[in-house]
């Protein structure tokens, strides 16, 4: 458990009677398995946490057993709220100094402790950011949270992958999402939600109206349904043969877009379907080269052979004597 989680979840379980532990979950966006491993963690650590089944049950803390909150501005308590944002995130957010205000508070006003064990944040650092990250360009995201939170309307321009000029928008933000260490923009454009890279945001400006979002909409709604079809939107099934030596790297690749029919766990090859938007998205097999084999369909396989000897005719043109 991080330490931002771990403080978030004491803030929820102190602010409430009873919390299932579904609704848990659902606000420190994990899954069910993680919040029953974090309450079996408070327990184990000697915190009064109980769970009561039945339809008015939950899981509930006694009062005064968790950290003190009561010194905290509220600021401190706000920044000290945000899940799951490393040091470098909250730097990147200016967040840092009132996270680490808060938190001084927190440990002045504990006891110290008897076990001679140092305390988890001198012995845990947790870094979310993906690893060989370029330098990000673009708009910080603390440039962004000031009219974020004002709610306010913004125009950006926007350069996208798929687009060789900027877009100018007009967007109405519900807020900033980090995910996997990329920021994105979370906002409606014409009523449709969209996630926009701060990277490819190349100017941004506030604009004098109020936002317009869709009633009933949150940032946590909005974010977790375009994740959701950015896992499932796929217009191409590619079946393939992987080896399965190479099998846990396509999975750490492709994510949830792979999915292994791995009935013979003895066999060296192993049946894959994956899912890509278009075809011409094949070619991210490229790298695996002999490892993975496509079977179909046939506009996949025929467009991954052509990539393949493109690239075997550009390295023979430069191939030196």
């Amino acid at each position: 458990m991080t330490p931002d989680r771990f403080f978030s979840l004491m803030l929820l379980l102190e602010s409430r009677d009873a919390v299932t532990t579904h609704d848990l979950a659902s606000a420190l966006g994990v899954s069910l398995r993680t919040v029953t491993r974090d309450l079996n963690w408070l327990r184990d650590a000697g915190l009064p946490v109980t769970a009561q089944r039945g339809r008015h049950g939950g899981v509930t803390m006694l009062p005064g057993s968790g950290p003190d909150l009561t010194r905290l501005t509220p600021d401190e308590r706000d920044h000290l709220s945000l899940v799951g944002l490393d040091e470098k995130q909250r730097e990147e957010l200016e967040a840092s100094a009132e996270t680490r205000r808060a938190l001084t508070k927190i440990a002045a006003s504990r006891s110290r402790r008897g076990d001679g064990l140092l305390p988890l944040t001198d012995v845990v650092h947790v870094d979310s950011r993906p690893w060989l990250q370029a330098r990000a360009d673009g708009v910080s995201p603390a440039a962004l949270i000031g009219p974020v939170r004002r709610g306010r309307r913004l125009r950006i321009e926007y350069s996208g992958t798929r687009r060789s000029h900027p877009r100018d928008l007009i967007v109405d933000p519900y807020g900033l999402l980090a995910k996997a260490g990329t920021w994105y923009l979370v906002a409606d454009h014409t009523r449709v939600p969209r996630m926009y890279r701060l990277e490819r945001i190349t100017t941004w400006s506030e604009v004098a109206e109020p936002r317009r979002i869709r009633e009933n909409q949150s940032l946590a709604t909005v974010a977790a349904a375009l994740l959701g079809e950015w896992a499932h939107d796929h217009a191409v099934e590619v079946s393939a043969t992987i080896d399965r030596a190479q099998l846990d790297r396509a999975r750490r690749i492709f994510g949830p877009r792979i999915v292994p029919d791995d009935h013979d766990a003895a066999a060296s090859v192993v049946k894959v379907t994956i899912r890509f938007r278009e075809v011409e998205d094949v070619r991210a097999l490229l790298p695996f080269g002999s490892a993975i084999t496509v079977h179909g369909p046939i506009e996949a396989k025929a467009r991954l052979r052509d990539l393949a000897v493109e690239l075997a005719r550009h390295y023979a043109r430069s191939a030196g004597p």
